[in-house]
């Protein structure tokens, strides 16, 4: 695998781990503000963000398609190994950020 995969492999596991973190954070100050419960609405809002997690961090549906069409159609499978991963990796980062909320609100996330 070359360096620059690596280096994408490891973005896409922070950057849906921001997403969690930050979005659910940030959006539970919300319910702060209208008197809201902000402990369950950050796990309502974590809940809701995972896909959206895994799709900002591997950079767009369409590409991730467009991936797999190519490692389908023109016999690249290294191509559509590395788009595997790369979800993974996003699936990892969503899931670390969720044991991190668990953790810190203490209830089950799920």
């Amino acid at each position: 695998m070359e360096e620059r995969f690596i280096a994408q492999f490891i973005h896409c596991f922070f950057i849906a781990f921001g997403v969690i973190i930050g979005g659910a954070i940030i959006g539970s100050m919300g319910s702060f503000a209208t008197g809201d419960a902000p402990f369950t609405s950050i796990s309502r809002i974590a809940k809701s963000l995972r896909i959206w997690a895994i799709v900002a961090a591997i950079g767009g549906t369409f590409d991730a398609i467009a991936n797999f069409e190519k490692g389908i159609y023109d016999n690249s499978t290294l191509d559509m190994v590395k788009q595997i991963l790369l979800i993974l990796s996003a699936m990892g980062g969503v899931k670390t950020a969720m044991i991190l909320i668990g953790w810190l609100i203490q209830e089950d996330v799920g």
